[in-house]
């Protein structure tokens, strides 16, 4: 073996050797090791007693130089640990590995060259010349300047000292698929194979209970090496075939104690499994002839089985006593890191669950929309309180909302479902939204007190809402914002830009620092394209939020009217995602339609007592030429007719009377100046007189009232 030591201090080696040292005092190297007076290592040589001077012989970190070609051109193997890993200058560093790792860490090798990102603490066994193995951490790194290429560091894994990183590194994450992926990395210090098979109701995230008679269902959760497996083999995502799930689960449950057990031979292997199909599907291939099953167990009263970890020899490997308590001590220590990741599923599941379902479902008749919803992270703790939604009013408009609540998680999801849910109902109840704003605003206050709020470790204050209303017929919109970015919009004629609104706090600002909730009304002509989104969208390190936001006009500026929205959105995030997403990233696109101007129609009539009869004629004459059915022009002339005579009677004038051609039929309009909310009484009369809205409500399919600056609109919908 050539082997070259720098004693550079900048060299790799030292830098590597450096960080360790960090964490290994001086002498303790050897005793992780398993050190012990005259005891000799595993490779025959004999290590320094603990007490002894360092030196050479107690170190067990290692460092190999690559060119870009992944060849070595120098290396520092000199530890007796390494003896017999021939590290020869000029020769690819794949040379040093088992043929079936071979494209697995090339993949990595050339993904940390291209990256720059490290790959780290990979457990990976080393070929010697006499044919034996040693296992080691691998860690990949890009090389330090002036040297090009990488450094390739690798700490001998004596078993304590394994233990020790392995259940610092399974800690780390709290994804169920990585977690499994960590733990089964790390059983390869004691085989060839390992798998880790977790209960089904584990991998989905449900409660887990001890229960000995109910059928469990396994699923492979994590495999290494990461090679081709033989057909019919079980791989990460299947479903363990049910007898040998109930077999498995049997197995190491006997007299309802969670055991390991250990096959020690092909010939126990097929005669326990008792089927050619069984084997195929859980035996990795014909050189495997040695298993050991450790369940992984929650503790607990009665204790809890999670799942089981495998792990496999070839012929002529037994496991000694030694090496199974060594085992059952890796997977005790990191079953919780499983039961957590477990418990982090469920509250993924649930958030993701929660932002589905406030998402805009479809598009309306007179607006089409599409929304994309990114979170920074896969897993829960990059799922925040970003939303949007979109939905008809029963009044015909169209209500546009977005919302960037403050935190992750389930805190903060919960509070944006409570928030948009509760947009939605004052909306639909007929509010302005600088009214509902109003609302939220008092709503994010009262959950920040200190039993709702603070106590629970988490506090809304901040939140961000926008919420705009269409009216298709005048094709005006008109927005409210609590501190949240401007909406952009493109006219069909001309290019995008924000929309221009007077800066507001967020909700729940401080009282010294709340003002009155603007409302801006601004024209959005049919064909407009209204875009709704969340600050991750345009922030970006190197940029003014201004420059985000103009990228973000120039791109919706680019969307043509033919394009489809759900491709164009897509589209659009993927321009602007920075390389490194730090936030949720939201964006919902509307193109907006409206009504045909003959399909509506709008009178002023004067508040006198023949304003019924006058817009009787008029609506009937209308009726006419929009050939409506003669059931439904008599539902809409009666009603009408009622509407205004009660504005008439119970409040001031002028009132309008508008007219709606919908595709499910006829939408009445009727206001006017009073400030009364027409109440449908247990008598059936509007207030003490007449009948009123009871004649209303029973022909209209729903009616209802909104609030405007001059007044009040009693709207009614006639169906076909």
């Amino acid at each position: 073996m050539e082997s070259t030591s720098s004693s550079s201090p900048g060299s790799p080696f030292d830098m590597v050797s450096g960080a360790l040292g960090r964490y290994i005092p001086r002498g303790a190297a050897a005793r992780a090791a398993g050190t012990s007076g005259s005891q000799g290592g595993d490779d025959g040589r004999p290590h320094v007693p603990a007490g002894a001077a360092p030196g050479r012989a107690e170190q067990i970190l290692g460092a190999v130089n690559l060119d870009r070609d992944l060849k070595i051109t120098r290396s520092n193997l000199d530890a007796p640990v390494f003896t017999g890993v021939e590290a020869t200058t000029g020769s690819p560093f794949v040379d040093l590995l088992p043929p079936w790792d071979i494209p697995t860490v090339t993949r990595r090798l050339r993904q940390v060259l291209e990256t720059g990102e490290p790959h780290v603490a990979r457990v990976q066994r080393l070929r010697r010349g006499d044919g034996s193995e040693l296992v080691v951490s691998m860690s990949i790194l890009p090389a330090a300047p002036p040297l090009e290429g990488l450094t390739v560091s690798l700490i001998a894994m004596a078993k304590r000292l394994h233990l020790y990183a392995a259940e610092t590194a399974i800690g780390t994450s709290l994804d169920i698929g990585e977690t499994a992926q960590s733990l089964a990395q790390s059983l390869l210090a004691w085989g060839d194979v390992a798998a880790i098979d977790l209960d089904l109701a584990v991998w989905t995230g449900e409660v887990v209970t001890e229960q000995p008679q109910r059928r469990i269902r396994l699923r492979r959760a994590a495999l290494v090496p990461d090679r081709v497996w033989p057909e019919g083999y079980v791989t990460p995502g299947d479903d363990l075939p049910s007898d040998a799930s109930h077999l498995l689960s049997q197995a190491i449950r006997r007299d309802d104690v969670a055991r390991a057990i250990v096959l020690p031979d092909r010939a126990a292997i097929e005669r326990v499994l008792g089927s050619a199909r069984l084997v195929r599907a859980l035996v990795p291939g014909d050189r495997a002839a040695c298993v050991a099953y450790i369940p992984l167990v929650l503790d607990g009263a009665p204790p809890v089985v999670l799942g089981v970890a495998e792990v496999w020899r070839r012929s002529g490997r037994l496991f000694d006593d030694s090496e199974l308590l060594d085992l059952q001590e890796l997977v005790a220590r990191t079953s919780h890191h499983v039961d957590l990741a477990r418990q982090h599923q469920r509250e993924h599941t649930q958030v993701l669950a929660l932002q589905r379902r406030l998402l805009p479902r479809s598009s309306g008749d007179t607006i089409e929309t599409a929304s994309i919803y990114q979170p920074a992270t896969p897993d829960s703790a990059g799922v925040g309180g970003d939303w949007v939604n979109s939905f008809p009013l029963p009044d015909g408009r169209t209500a546009l909302v977005v919302g960037d609540v403050v935190g992750h998680g389930l805190g903060a999801a919960a509070t944006m479902g409570q928030l948009s849910m509760e947009a939605r109902a004052l909306l639909s109840a007929g509010l302005a939204p600088d009214e509902v704003l109003e609302h939220l605003d008092e709503t994010v206050t009262l959950l920040d007190d200190a039993e709702s709020g603070l106590a629970a470790g988490y506090s809304a204050l901040g939140s961000t809402c926008c919420i705009t209303v269409y009216d298709p017929v005048s094709h005006h919109i008109a927005l409210s914002s609590a501190g949240h970015l401007p909406p952009i919009l493109v006219p069909p004629d001309r290019p995008g830009g924000p929309v221009a609104a007077r800066p507001h706090p967020g909700l729940g600002a401080e009282f010294a620092l709340r003002e009155p909730f603007d409302v801006y009304t601004f024209a959005a002509p049919p064909g407009s394209l209204l875009a709704l989104y969340t600050d991750g969208l345009v922030e970006d390190p190197a940029l003014s939020i201004d420059e985000g936001i103009g990228r973000l006009s120039d791109a919706v500026s680019a969307v043509h009217p033919w394009d489809a929205l759900d491709q164009a959105a897509r589209r659009v995030v993927s321009a602007l995602a920075p390389a490194q997403q730090r936030d949720d990233m939201t964006l919902l696109l509307a193109r907006v339609i409206g009504y045909r101007k003959e399909d509506t129609a709008t009178w002023r009539l004067p508040a006198r007592d023949d304003a019924a009869a006058e817009a009787r004629a008029a609506v009937s004459e209308l009726l006419g030429q929009w050939r409506i059915r003669d059931h439904t022009r008599n539902s809409v002339l009666l009603v009408v007719s009622e509407l205004v005579a009660n504005a008439v009677r119970f409040a001031t004038g002028p009132i309008t009377v508008r007219l709606i051609r919908t595709g499910h039929g006829v939408l009445c309009e009727v206001g006017d100046t009073g400030n009364g909310r027409p109440r449908l009484g247990r008598d059936g009369l509007l207030g003490d007189r007449g009948r009123g809205l009871r004649v209303v409500h029973g022909l209209t399919t729903r009616w209802g009232v909104r609030w405007t600056d001059t007044g009040k609109v009693v709207w009614a919908s006639v169906g076909k």
